[in-house]
């Protein structure tokens, strides 16, 4: 490997366009030794587009992305995944891989398998894990600050992802997505309950096809019962009201405290006790905030990337684990898997623990 690490991308759509941001910034800024060496999509203009902007090579082929690259991003449709990840891992190449993992658990599964054999490190992208807000709200779990938790109202909501900037059609379509709203956002959502508040022990859920679009849930409601004894009520829906391009709501009611959170990557966590309200705020790291990135709503939704991709780009370089990996996605897609199947029983609960 030369000092510089070749980073090759498979995938060139919205997810990609961020996080080559961010790394370019990354790069400017000094904080890592890499580039952007080779870019494929099956789309011909936008990979010769996303190679302009990027300095990278247009390459004909994801085999030929591997060849030129020292570590992978797998930035594919969903349907890809699978595909890309063993190009690359049958080179022996370091992979981040985009969420989901895969359209459903088994082809996951098969995806991990594939990396495991190979025995090449992944980090998959799930973001908010590196959300400040996110860590904070883990930290004050964690210490009992306002007493156990007892109950989570979690609702995530964003337009139907096949307009806009997303500036696409393939997540209507099952077959390219796997399913809808809970499998495609979600992820995170169930990804960072298990980081907050631990393994889940039942899942009951029901969804719905508001769109029109067969396989393709737009509205997902689920319980989830956790082994610590929280319960938490997820919401997820995809709706036409462009003006929301993707929000939260978390609210976690503790013993002693109300904690809620509305940006999910920032903060605050206002807190309310007996003694008033507070705003806790949860600023990223300085060094975050220095990144060059664009100015206005774009360089917005960059930034939380920066975190992820450094640290993606350090573990390769250092040769230590990255995180989160394999095991904490597999671990999100048996809960959502979960679910889908307790929907497809009427909302019949189903036990894990997962």
């Amino acid at each position: 490997m030369s000092d510089t690490l070749h980073l090759g991308f498979i995938g060139t759509g919205v997810i990609a366009s961020a996080h080559a941001l961010s790394l370019r910034g990354l790069i400017r800024h000094g904080l890592i030794d890499a580039d952007i060496a080779a870019v494929f999509d099956t789309d011909p203009v936008r990979r010769t587009e996303f190679a302009e902007r990027s300095g990278a090579v247009a390459a004909s082929s994801a085999a030929e992305v591997v060849e030129r690259s020292d570590a992978v991003y797998v930035c594919t449709s969903t349907a890809g995944h699978l595909d890309a990840v063993r190009a690359a891992a049958s080179s022996g190449r370091p992979i981040f891989c985009e969420k989901p993992l895969a359209r459903d658990l088994p082809e996951s599964l098969s995806l991990a398998a594939v990396a495991a054999e190979a025995s090449v490190p992944v980090q998959v992208g799930l973001v908010l894990r590196t959300a400040p807000v996110f860590r904070q709200l883990a930290a004050i779990i964690e210490t009992s600050e306002f007493g156990r938790p007892m109950a989570v109202v979690w609702r995530d909501d964003q337009f139907f992802p096949i307009q806009g900037h997303y500036a696409s059609t393939w997540r209507r379509d099952v077959e390219q997505a796997g399913a809808g709203a809970l499998l495609e956002h979600s992820i995170h959502d169930v990804d960072i309950v298990r980081a907050c508040f631990g393994p889940v022990a039942s899942v009951s859920a029901l969804t719905a096809e508001m769109a029109g679009y067969e396989g393709i849930e737009d509205s997902a409601s689920a319980l989830l019962q956790l082994a610590r004894g929280v319960t938490v009520s997820l919401v997820s829906v995809w709706h036409q009201v462009m003006a929301r391009p993707s929000t939260r709501r978390v609210e976690v009611l503790c013993e002693r405290g109300f904690l809620v959170v509305e940006d999910d990557f920032t903060g605050p966590i206002t807190i309310q006790t007996d003694d008033g309200v507070e705003a806790r705020e949860c600023p990223p790291p300085d060094w975050v905030a220095d990144v060059p990135l664009p100015s206005g709503w774009i360089g917005l939704a960059v930034q939380p990337y920066v975190e992820e991709n450094r640290a993606f780009v350090d573990a390769i370089v250092n040769g230590t684990t990255p995180y989160p990996g394999l095991d904490e996605a597999i671990a999100a897609h048996r809960v959502v898997d979960a679910c889908y199947r307790s929907a497809s029983a009427g909302g019949s609960a189903l036990t894990g623990p997962w």
